[in-house]
């Protein structure tokens, strides 16, 4: 037996299988549900700043007496967590600097124990079981089949004391659906928060040309429209950076989802001239040459670079890329952050500025992208008491935030008092 959403429905979605679509008119910015996750797991670099339990970000959080490395916002906190943090409490102890599961690893051991304590549908599963989602396993190749062992032997090591396993087989099974339908948490600039699972959220396929976001408020994740939407419209959310060419996005489609999208945007491929813009010149370039430029740039966007070598592929790419190409915004974006590592704040700024303009022309309307760069920006302005350009910035955010994330999320208080502090 299944549950019910109100104002969506569960079919079949021609060429995709399972999906979503709505049943009444949504309007842009409109929420269409939202759903706690199944089960999540804080990442291991922000266990000092976040909440283990509720995700709040704040200061003066208390820590677990035992292991030392969980924080709390109080004691309710800590007892909802126990029983997913006593997978992994004592086993930080007894392990110290040993102990290194990775996120995913630990949140299948999470999804594991949560598999055993509850045997009823939960408020996740309303449309989709968390065994219906889809593994993919017969599609793993090599490499990520090494993986997932690794990762199975991560867990044994490490959570034995307190979980029972499935066989192998079905263990693969289960990292192989978390890999295709984890979600990452991400805060308001798009750092990397924690990894969690929605089965109800998993059932929405993919498009090039989305109708709603996924944003999160603590650990539950919020679906809201980026389009108006009619009755028998499907959900669609993008899996992937819409930043780059049709090609590139269909590599990391089949890369991590094992298909090609097929959708108007893909079909037409209408925005890639402007995305692979190249520089005017008397004697064009030939298409050799481009292509070659394509591929220098798409090996390089594979690698982390420090700053010096950004700014050498930049140079070259630079030659024949315009600035606007997204290569060139591609590695811009990595030496903003190098820059920012460094606490080189003219020339995160100046990267910035360089960024922006073609962002805002590329991306779709209400990208998350574009609000996470004028928030950076914004606040980067404030920094140096440039307080104009900072709040011009920063409610060009917040437009697009009130949208994607709705008017009273927390991320909207908290920017409203900071500019109104400031």
């Amino acid at each position: 037996m299944t549950g019910s959403i109100e104002g969506l429905e569960r079919f079949d979605s021609p060429g995709k299988g399972r999906g979503l679509r709505v049943t009444r008119p949504f309007k842009v910015g409109e929420l269409l549900f939202s759903s706690p996750a199944y089960s999540y797991v804080l990442s291991v670099k922000e266990r000092d700043c976040y909440c283990e339990f509720c995700f709040t970000r704040k200061e003066g959080l208390a820590r677990c007496g035992k292991c030392k490395k969980a924080f709390y916002c109080n004691v309710k906190c800590q007892k909802g967590d126990w029983s997913m943090h006593k997978l992994e409490c004592s086993a930080i102890s007894a392990f110290g600097e040993n102990w290194c599961p990775s996120e995913i690893t630990r949140l299948v051991a999470r999804i594991l124990a949560k598999k055993k304590m509850q045997k009823e549908r939960c408020m996740s599963e309303k449309l989709l079981l968390i065994e219906e989602i889809q593994s993919h396993v017969e599609d793993v190749d090599n490499e990520k089949r090494e993986m997932n062992e690794g990762d199975i032997a991560g867990l044994h090591r490490f959570y034995s004391k307190h979980l029972e396993f499935p066989d192998h087989k079905d263990l693969l099974a289960l990292f192989s659906q978390v890999a295709c339908n984890g979600f990452t948490i991400e805060d308001d600039e798009l750092s990397h928060i924690g990894t969690a699972v929605y089965p109800d959220v998993a059932l929405i396929n993919h498009s090039c040309l989305p109708s709603v976001i996924v944003t999160y408020n603590g650990m539950s994740a919020e679906v809201r429209a980026v389009q108006n939407m009619k009755p028998g419209d499907e959900v669609l959310i993008s899996y992937i950076d819409l930043l780059y060419p049709t090609d590139d996005r269909n590599n990391r489609l089949r890369e991590s989802y094992y298909f090609t999208c097929d959708c108007k945007e893909c079909k037409s491929k209408s925005k890639d001239k402007a995305k692979l813009k190249v520089r005017k010149q008397s004697d064009p370039f030939e298409p050799e040459v481009i292509s070659n430029m394509v591929r220098y740039a798409r090996k390089t966007i594979r690698e982390f670079r420090l700053l010096e070598m950004c700014e050498q592929s930049l140079e070259e790419m630079g030659a024949i890329f315009h600035d606007s190409n997204v290569y060139m915004l591609h590695m811009m974006y990595q030496a903003m952050g190098v820059c920012l590592y460094m606490q080189d704040i003219d020339g995160a700024i100046r990267y910035g500025e360089k960024i922006l303009k073609p962002y805002n022309q590329l991306y779709p309307p209400y990208s998350l992208n574009v609000s996470s760069m004028y928030l950076k920006l914004g606040r980067l302005y404030m920094g140096m008491e440039r307080y104009s350009m900072g709040i011009s910035a920063l409610k060009k955010a917040m437009a697009i935030m009130e949208v994607v994330h709705g008017k009273d999320h927390y991320y909207l208080t908290e920017l409203r008092k900071e500019m109104t502090q400031k």
